[in-house]
This record gives C-alpha cells, sequence and structure tokens, in this order.
C-alpha cells in the first residue's frame, strides 16, 4: 500500500486546482482498489453536502448534515467504517448495490471541507488494513488540497 501512496502522492503534485486533484484522487482510487463500486467526495457547501468529483454511478446530488453514513461523518468528524450499509439507520441508497461503505471526513486546518465516500458491493469490504491506507490517503490529499 505504500507504493500506491507513492503513487497518488505524484498524482496529487500535478494537480493544479481542487477540481483536478478531487478527479483524480477518485479515478485512481477506483482503477487502484478492487471491489469498489462508487467513489467520491462531498464538498460541504451552505450547509449540505454537495456530490463532488466522483467515479461510479450518478449520486445523490445533496445531503443534508447528520443524514446517511456521509453526514453522520461529516457531523461527528469521524470515520465511519460500516458492513453492511443495509443496516445502518438512514441509510441513503444512491446505489442499491452498495452493500458496505466507508467515509472518511476531510477536515483541513481546523475547517470541515467533506468527506471521501468509498463503497462496495461486497459486504464487511473495509478490513482495518483498507481503512488505514484510505486514512493516509485523505490525510495526503488534504495536503494538496487548496484551501479557498
Amino acid at each position: 500500500m505504500k507504493s500506491l501512496l507513492k503513487s497518488a502522492e505524484a498524482l496529487f503534485q500535478e494537480s493544479k486546482n481542487n477540481t483536478s486533484l478531487l478527479a483524480n484522487a477518485s479515478s485512481f482510487i477506483m482503477h487502484s482498489i478492487k471491489d469498489l463500486n462508487w467513489v467520491g467526495f462531498y464538498l460541504f457547501e451552505n450547509e449540505y453536502l454537495i456530490v463532488g468529483p466522483f467515479q461510479g454511478k450518478p449520486a445523490c446530488v445533496e445531503i443534508q448534515v447528520g443524514n446517511g453514513v456521509c453526514g453522520k461523518a461529516f457531523q461527528l468528524n469521524q470515520v465511519l467504517n460500516v458492513k453492511n450499509v443495509h443496516l445502518f439507520e438512514g441509510h441513503i441508497a444512491c446505489d442499491s448495490d452498495s452493500n458496505s461503505e466507508l467515509v472518511i471526513p476531510l477536515v483541513k486546518n481546523d475547517i470541515k471541507i467533506g468527506v471521501l465516500d468509498i463503497d462496495s458491493p461486497v459486504y464487511n469490504r473495509f478490513d482495518s488494513d483498507l481503512q488505514n491506507f484510505f486514512e493516509s490517503f485523505a490525510h495526503l490529499l488534504l495536503t494538496y488540497y487548496k484551501e479557498s
């Protein structure tokens, strides 16, 4: 996984703005990690999480803070690793093929930016090693994210 992080960093260094950074980050994950069906970002804007760059089927456009796995992770500012989304109270089913989900809040300099959302059709897809990788990936990504 360290080699993947080095490859990601090389890609991030080329980004000219946040859109290109997040677009390439979502594509990188989707094409580097197997058994995923959606990878993307929801960005905090006007009290909602708004869909940003992603890979996968069309997504929910707007999520209220506190709703669903993304909204709850953002509200609590904590990583949520849901082994079975169908058992998560208030889960928002944007893609009925998703069975597990990992959501990582994105915070830079105490400013809440949004979340990295990763879905899988496989139950319990995100073991501790994979979760640690995605947390490191998000941390690395934030070093290149430009604050507005």
